[in-house]
């Protein structure tokens, strides 16, 4: 009588792969064909030809290879000839249908006499029975996976990246199939980063926003070119010499963006934040510190890898240098400098902030400039904005309005006049609008600085 490791079939149907796989998902079991389902022996045609096409749609049929786990022969029932298929329990679980995927279409199990699609929460839980606790390592529920943008990264970085590779850098399973490391480096990859800038010290007021999706790679190239977009010089003169210092440190914001990346805990569900702020920029990743780690073992530059083999790809595209050295690197960058970063912990969560290294002159420089700007003539205040051009390459409609003090219509009318006159330039559209010097002021420039020996 058919059950939960034995099933009938009256002859051979590609739907015989259903029960194949449900018994390699769950306890093994026997398939018999050549018997009706009431038990009753029908025997086949050919036993040669239909032992022949079931181990042919096993093997073509089935991911991984569960070959290894089942026994086909011929066999005599009531004097006819049938096929027995064994299966036995698989160590690869779970085994699913090659073009559903690792899915509940494409996943069976078996529940009483019937071979079922398995629930999501028993997919999972048959991953990690057989890929242990690591989640780089697990297999991943996607397997129809694409790598060209990974691909021309490497290419770029001229390190190979072909199946050799994939398999030593553990994007392939030893079972064939692709890792959840896998889907991180491809277009499919879930995880992605989320940049937000707000207008003030608070997350009151968006300025600007962007989500980063794709190869986890190209998210991180996006990411710091972003940053270094809001990243400003601040320049001042110190004697006849110009002396410019960005609001962050560079490196310090690789540092701090790789540590987001590479440690965090990718089988938690949810974005890396980035908040920049007037006087901050925060990191926040997903996953507190690995169990055993301290914060002040942290802080010694004592490194425990959550994504060991995640950090072994940035290490060999050189994206990092040595393990444990980047919250070093980030409070070297700010030795010499008053407020310095913090680094915060939760149980889920990393958080690290950097000030912003101009914030205080900025302030200081408002004050003065509201004291003159308050009552300032239309001429003085085209010299205060040619000046906040000295510090920065362009500027937008807030930025007057903030350096000069006054409403937005005034704010609105100088930059207006200014474009008139030829001392500004207009670029781009809404959002991204902003002015930048124009053929005037270059002159004016050369005017009051002219070449030696003229």
């Amino acid at each position: 009588m058919e059950g939960k490791t034995l099933e009938y079939k009256r002859e051979y149907t590609d739907d015989i792969k259903y029960a194949v796989v449900a018994f390699a998902n769950t306890d093994g079991g026997k398939l018999l064909i050549g018997v009706d389902d009431k038990g009753h022996v029908c025997g086949v045609a050919d036993p040669d030809g239909t032992l022949l096409r079931v181990t042919n749609m096993i093997r073509d049929a089935i991911r991984p290879d569960v070959t290894m786990f089942i026994e086909s022969e011929i066999s005599e029932k009531d004097g006819k000839p049938i096929v027995v298929v064994s299966v036995f329990r698989g160590t690869a679980r779970p085994y699913y249908l090659a073009g559903k995927g690792v899915r509940p279409e494409g996943v069976y199990v078996r529940q009483g006499s019937s071979s079922v699609p398995a629930s999501e929460t028993a997919i999972l839980n048959m991953i990690r029975e057989t890929s242990g606790d690591r989640y780089e390592d697990a297999r991943s529920l996607n397997q129809q996976l694409t790598f060209e943008k990974t691909t021309a990264y490497f290419a770029k970085a001229n390190v190979s990246f072909g199946k050799a590779q994939m398999r030593s850098l553990h994007l392939i399973g030893e079972d064939g199939t692709y890792t959840n490391l896998a889907m991180l480096f491809s277009e499919q990859c879930v995880p992605v980063i989320k940049l937000a800038v707000f207008e003030g010290s608070r997350k009151t007021v968006f300025h600007d926003r962007r989500e980063l999706t794709g190869p986890l790679l190209n998210q991180l190239d996006e990411a710091f070119a972003y940053i270094e977009q809001h990243n400003r010089t601040r320049a001042e003169f110190v004697g006849l010499n110009r002396v410019e210092q960005r609001d962050y440190p560079p490196e310090a914001l690789r540092e701090a963006l790789l540590n987001a990346i590479v440690h965090r805990d990718y089988a938690i569900n949810g974005p890396t934040l980035i908040s920049i702020f007037d006087d901050r920029i925060e990191f926040v990743s997903i996953g507190g510190l690995v169990r055993g780690i301290s914060y002040d073992d942290i802080m010694l530059g004592i490194s425990v890898l959550r994504n060991q083999h995640l950090a072994n790809i940035f290490y060999r595209l050189r994206l990092i240098e040595a393990y444990g050295t980047g919250m070093l690197k980030i409070h070297e960058c700010y030795a010499d400098f008053d407020e310095k970063p913090r680094i915060e912990v939760s149980e889920n969560a990393f958080k690290i902030t950097l000030p912003n290294m101009n914030f205080r002159h900025s302030v200081q420089g408002e004050t003065e400039q509201k004291k003159v700007s308050l009552a300032a003539p239309p001429e003085k205040r085209r010299e205060m904005v040619m000046r906040l051009l000295e510090t920065q390459s362009a500027i937008t409609r807030k930025d007057v309005e903030k350096f000069l003090n006054v409403s937005q219509a005034t704010a609105t009318l100088v930059i207006r006049q200014m474009v008139a006159d030829g001392l500004l330039v207009k670029e781009g559209k809404g959002r991204s609008l902003q002015y930048r010097k124009g053929k005037k002021a270059h002159l004016r420039l050369q005017e009051k600085h002219p070449a030696d020996g003229s």
